[in-house]
């Protein structure tokens, strides 16, 4: 029976691949559970047109998140923290603290997507990393001064 996907089927397909199985496998187990569609020439079409469309939101949002990356890279994000006499922060300067900072500077970033080598307990130059998704990565500068 030929059948369109609607949904990723382990080790059958991606989600509008038409593949053919067993009548047994669509009616007991892919149509019950929405996973599949008998494959006509209709809906053939319709899902050639909407993976055409699915893939130009992909190559957009792509092509976005490259953008944001070139931007981020440019930035300096300067965080005001109190620190001792040998520069060791009261502290540590987290995730939480560079996406609010990010934010104030015009950045919608999740506190998941950055990374930190290791956590920020120093006054001076450190490295962050956020990633995007899609091996779309922006390393940036945080400067931690005294306040």
């Amino acid at each position: 029976m030929k059948i369109i996907l609607q949904k990723d089927v382990k080790n059958l397909g991606k989600v509008g691949d038409m593949v053919n199985v067993s009548t047994g496998y669509a009616r007991n187990y892919l149509f019950p559970r929405s996973m599949a569609l008998v494959a006509t020439e209709a809906r053939a079409k319709e899902f050639a047109h909407l993976k055409a469309v699915a893939e130009a939101k992909k190559k957009k949002a792509v092509a976005e998140r490259q953008e944001l990356v070139k931007k981020i890279q440019k930035l300096n994000v300067v965080i005001k923290a109190s620190a001792g006499e040998n520069e060791r922060l009261f502290g540590q300067v987290t995730n939480n603290d560079l996406s609010n900072e990010l934010e104030k500077h015009g950045f919608s970033v999740d506190r998941r997507d950055i990374h930190l080598e290791e956590p920020i307990r120093m006054l001076g130059q450190h490295k962050a990393i956020i990633k995007l998704g899609e091996g779309a990565e922006a390393e940036f500068q945080v400067s931690v001064e005294r306040a």
